[in-house]
């Protein structure tokens, strides 16, 4: 995928635009409607940035005008010069470019007096060569913007073509006003509120007195497992409709106990959902469970104690701890929203 230069190409109404914008997600510096003559130049400058811009993309079609017309000498040029490149070329029938022209209200480049059909069948014409020079060509007639999407990530995306996205999960407090940039806003007001402890008032989500406090109540535990089953079930969907970037906003009140705990633990689970497709991606899946329940428990592993010792009370705490039952270990984990099943007996 490194230096790679791609001519996007083909008929107005195609999708070029649409194109380009898919292209610059995976990464891609893409330039529109660049005059064929300027290619060596501009290949030049990228090879001058020391490797920062390795792949490119060139929107280059009939807009070009007179300029146009020197595309496939160019790129015969480029071919002689060693540089490699490759051509993707979109194209539609005539009754799609007509409808797609009509919703847009745009007159054709080769027909602005209005006359689009002249004008499509005089592009066709003066695209046959380059259309025969394509590596790709892409007919996107019936194609809707998300299989567009996900056919450009497929040809040009790494990991396969896989889709992207972007996770991103702040902390905030409600009496500051909502992010305006949040996707998902998750309230946590009702978890028990460590403000109302003098010794907790002026700590944060990330001291541990702060999160064995939050994370000890069994609200918390059932929160975090609803929490956590939604996400499993959003992500996926979200990426199978081409979105690239997700920002979970978790609040309280001021922003500085209850949500900050929350989205340290959310952002664990992210990361081991992250962690985990890689695994599968490598064949490595009999390592999936035990990179969740680590990353799990890297979060909140330090409440597991605290839970247990909450439960508690009085000068035999050390003595009690060393001949507690099973099955209260197994209570604190379920407190926690942990299963122990999935977490002690299928890794």
């Amino acid at each position: 995928m490194d230096n790679r230069l791609v001519i996007v190409t083909g008929l107005s109404g195609a999708g070029k635009s649409l194109a380009m914008r898919c292209l610059e997600d995976l990464g891609i510096f893409c330039v529109d409607n660049l005059p064929p003559e300027l290619i060596p130049k501009f290949a030049e400058l990228c090879a001058q940035t020391g490797g920062k811009i390795q792949r490119i993309a060139l929107v280059i079609d009939i807009r070009g005008g007179q300029f146009f017309s020197g595309l496939v000498d160019v790129l015969a040029e480029l071919r002689k010069q060693g540089l490699e490149y490759e051509i993707l070329y979109l194209e539609a029938t005539n009754e799609t470019l007509v409808r797609r022209f009509k919703e847009t209200r745009r007159p054709h480049p080769l027909s602005p007096s209005g006359e689009i059909v002249e004008g499509i069948a005089e592009e066709r014409r003066q695209m046959m060569e380059l259309r025969g020079l394509a590596n790709k060509i892409i007919d996107t007639s019936n194609l809707t913007v998300n299989q567009l999407k996900q056919e450009i990530g497929n040809l040009y995306g790494d990991e396969g073509g896989q889709n992207r996205l972007a996770i991103t999960i702040v902390s905030f407090g409600f009496k500051y006003g909502i992010p305006l940039d949040a996707d998902l806003v998750i309230d946590v007001r009702f978890l028990p509120n460590p403000h109302y402890v003098p010794e907790l008032r002026s700590l944060t989500g990330h001291d541990e007195k702060v999160r064995s406090y939050v994370f000890a109540s069994p609200v918390t535990g059932e929160f975090n497992k609803r929490i956590v089953e939604m996400l499993e079930f959003l992500i996926p969907h979200y990426m199978n409709e081409g979105k690239t970037t997700l920002t979970v906003a978790v609040g309280c009140t001021g922003g500085c106990h209850r949500s900050v705990a929350l989205a340290n633990f959310l952002l664990g689970i992210v990361l081991a959902m992250e962690g985990a497709g890689q695994f599968e991606k490598l064949g490595a899946t009999d390592l999936v469970a035990a990179l969740v329940s680590f990353s799990i428990l890297r979060e909140i592993g330090p409440l597991i104690t605290a839970v247990i010792v909450i439960g508690r009370s009085g000068s035999a705490v050390t003595a009690e701890l060393g001949t507690m039952k099973v099955n209260q270990e197994l209570d604190a984990l379920e407190v926690m929203g942990l299963d122990p099943v999935t977490l002690l007996v299928l890794p």
